[in-house]
């Protein structure tokens, strides 16, 4: 007869079997809620109509008391300087000022969204470990090698610096080490040092797009050159 031996553990893929002691004649102890519940239709669906309806009511008010910027009727013989895309294309608009087309359009934007389609067949963060648990020396060289080596790339591979990515970089990456070199002493500090490294992951590309859309926005006047908005204004 094999012999087991007990071992408690929260991890169930190191501890797959589990056990469960249940007294004779009595059930499981479960906490019990007394909260009640409203089908979904008609409380939910009633209040979502009317947040919809009174979001309409207000577009319409504005639409009402404040004209449109619009301007003349589309002329094919006069390209508008600068031609920006939509506020949520420009950062892809931002990177052909850096990169070839075939790069910004299509290069970079396929492996992106390649990444998103692959990641969720693979294991990540189950555990959702914090990125200092262990091995801090390890991890501030790394953090710091890597970091500069992104730098580099950024800084050297297109036709000019991708400085919209680049500062987004080293700030997140001081954000990165701080626990590592100051310890976690406070409450600040703390917080940071208990992130995982797919947060990081997560908050430098959400970084890296929030630049690239802002400087799109409001530093790039005629000829995609760089203005400031508070002395040139903005273009759109």
């Amino acid at each position: 007869m094999a012999e087991f031996e007990l071992e408690r553990g929260a991890d169930a893929r190191k501890v797959p079997l589990r056990l469960l002691f249940v007294q004779a004649d009595e059930r499981p102890a479960v906490e019990e809620e007394d909260a009640q519940v409203v089908m979904s239709f008609p409380h939910l669906v009633l209040r979502e109509l009317i947040a919809f309806l009174a979001l309409l009511l207000f577009l319409v008010a504005i639409s009402l008391l404040f004209d449109a910027p619009l301007e003349e009727l589309a002329n094919p013989d006069r390209t508008p300087n600068p031609a920006k895309a939509p506020w949520y294309f420009l950062g892809l608009q931002e990177l052909l000022h850096y990169y070839p087309p075939v790069v910004a359009g299509v290069l970079l934007p396929g492996l992106i969204v390649g990444c998103l389609m692959i990641i969720p067949y693979f294991v990540v963060n189950l555990e959702r470990a914090p990125l200092w648990a262990s091995g801090r020396v390890t991890k501030v060289i790394a953090i710091l090698l890597g970091s500069v080596g992104l730098v580099a790339v950024l800084a050297c591979s297109g036709a000019h610096p991708l400085w919209p990515a680049i500062v987004p970089t080293i700030l997140i990456a001081l954000l990165m080490v701080l626990p590592g070199l100051l310890g976690t002493g406070t409450r600040t500090l703390a917080w940071i040092g208990s992130r995982s490294l797919p947060f990081w992951i997560f908050t430098w590309f959400l970084a890296v797009g929030l630049a690239l859309t802002v400087v799109g926005i409001f530093f790039r006047g005629p000829g995609w050159t760089l203005t400031l908005p508070w002395r040139d204004g903005i273009y759109y």
